[in-house]
Parts: structure tokens; sequence; C-alpha cells
């Protein structure tokens, strides 16, 4: 049994990965669940945050499950199929306008690691283990994963992961910039509740501008800019701008509808 479900609490959605029989390797039909369930998220107007969390606690997601490549990838024609089955699960979080976090414990290997890298914040447990293997299977990484393996990483630290397929524990990832904090394992979940918490009670309309705007400047996409540039005069023009001003000269804390 696969699934990839959401736990939505308050705000925040919690999307699950789940195939604890193969640490949460994802399969074609968990791939496409997954830029489903992205999507249907993005137009949620009750969701102002998102976590992506493997099921139990021995992965967050431990790959692609290798068990379909002799069917699924059998030729450069297959393979392409598949690619396009993945790369739309991960243009469909990298859509997600708003907030994204990945809560990360045990592997988080090749596909796993290549989800993680679509969220805008990773935290990890101590026991977080993170690899690029490709070239120990042959695999032809496509330009979507490389190209957001170069959004948090350097050209050369990326190229010497790539290269080695080697594995780097939680110290290190932080330290090459891949995940933001290492937590102790027993910690982590609380952790990550809180910030999601955090990041919910802001004003959602900001955090869109905000997180639009990074994208547009840091890709050069000139149709992102006119649409961050929207977002923010949005702001200006909507209900929750006037109640963040007016809360902060009443002294009390906001609250924000989204509009």
């Amino acid at each position: 049994m696969s699934d990839v479900r959401v736990d939505q609490q308050g705000h925040v959605a919690w999307v699950i990965l789940d195939q604890l029989a193969k640490r949460n390797a994802m399969n074609q039909g968990m791939w496409r669940q997954l830029a489903e369930v992205a999507r249907e998220l993005n137009q949620a107007r009750d969701v102002r945050c998102v976590v992506l969390r493997g099921a139990g606690e021995e992965a967050f997601v431990s790959g692609a499950d290798i068990s379909e490549f002799q069917q699924l990838r059998a030729d450069p024609g297959l393979a392409r199929a598949y690619d396009s089955t993945t790369d739309a699960a991960f243009a469909a979080l990298l859509e997600l306008e708003v907030p994204v976090l990945s809560c990360i414990h045990g592997f988080c290997v090749g596909g796993g690691l290549a989800i993680a890298l679509c969220s805008d914040l990773r935290y990890a447990a101590e026991d977080a283990r993170f690899a690029l293997p490709p070239g120990r299977l042959g695999i032809g990484y496509g330009l979507t994963n490389l190209q957001n393996a170069l959004r948090a990483l350097p050209p050369a630290t990326a190229k010497e992961l790539f290269f080695t397929a080697r594995q780097l524990d939680a110290a290190e990832a932080q330290r090459l910039g891949l995940v933001s904090h290492v937590l102790a394992k027993a910690e982590l979940d609380a952790h990550v509740t809180d910030v999601a918490r955090k990041i919910s009670q802001n004003a959602p309309l900001t955090l869109r501008a905000a997180k639009t705007g990074i994208r547009a400047l840091t890709s050069g996409d000139t149709g992102l800019l006119v649409r961050a540039q929207g977002q923010i005069d949005a702001c200006f023009a909507s209900r929750d701008y006037a109640e963040g001003v007016a809360a902060f000269l009443e002294k009390r804390r906001p609250s924000f509808r989204g509009e």
C-alpha cells in the first residue's frame, strides 16, 4: 500500500509520503498523486503553509521506487515519459504560492532529495542522511532536478555530490546549505509544527508576494516579476494590510484573513 495523503491542521497542510515497506520510495502512482495534491493545495484558500514529511520514522523518501525501472524506464523514450511524470510533481511543488517546509528524518536520497529541494525551508533530524546516487545506477539525472540542486548549492558542490554519489550526514548538509536547521530526532516534528504555525499566523498575501518575488529575482523570469509586482500591489489594497496596521497601532495581535 502506498499513498500521498494530506493531514490539515488549522491553516497548515501536512503532506505525508507513505510507502513504509520501501522507506517511502516514490512509485509512479505516488508521483502523480503528489502533483495532484500540490495543485489542489495551491487552490485551497484556507491553506497558508505546507509541510512535506515521510511516513514513519525511518525515512523522508529513500528515492524513486527502483523496482519499477526495468518496466517504466527501459529505454530513452520510456525514461522521458517517466521523467515527465516526476517533473510534473516537482513543478506543482514549486508553483505552490504558500511557504513549503520539509521535515526530514532518516533517508533523503535521490528523488527524496529532489522533492526536498522543491521546498522553501528544510529542517532535518540528526539521523538524516542525504545523497544523490544516480551515478551508481547509470541514470540520466533530469535537467529539472539539476536546476533545483543549483538553486541550493554552488555548481562545484553539486558536481562533487553527483560525481561521488557519497552520503552526507545532517551536520554536513547544514554546512552546505541543504538544510536550515538540524534538531534532535525527538524534537524535529514539534519544531517544524511550531515554525509552520508561526508562518500561518502571518499575512498570507505578504508571504505569497515575497515568495514569488524571491523566485522571480533568483530565476530572472520576467513573467514571474510581473506576477510578483501584482501581488505586492494587492497587499496594499487588502483588508489584511488595514488589519496589520491597526493591530500594530492598537498593540494587539493581527487576525489575517488572506483578503
